[in-house]
């Protein structure tokens, strides 16, 4: 998935599950558009299903605590995907 495919799929989100419509890339949204730290653990379970992964507690936690623009977002899931589908490959070919 391309980082443009990306942005649209997170846009996609806020608008229909936080009513946030098209926040710029570097808002922070915790500021600007009041998104807290359950938001946050909701957009996560939102990109887990999207992407068919599973993040380890740990994992959201730190998500959490870090990310506060869609830039950042966009970041984070392109650095996780290489991990978690590394994970999905070794798992498969046991």
């Amino acid at each position: 998935m391309t980082r443009e495919e990306l942005q649209t799929e997170i846009y996609k989100i806020f608008r229909e599950q936080f009513e946030i419509h098209d926040p710029a890339p570097d808002d922070d949204l915790k500021d600007m558009h009041g998104f807290d730290s359950i938001d946050a653990i909701e957009l996560l379970i939102e990109l887990e299903k999207i992407f068919g992964v599973s993040l380890d507690q740990e994992t959201k936690k730190d998500a959490m605590l870090h990310i506060r623009t869609v830039n950042q977002i966009c970041d984070y899931v392109q650095e996780m995907m290489p991990v978690q589908n590394a994970t999905k490959t070794d798992s498969v070919n046991r």
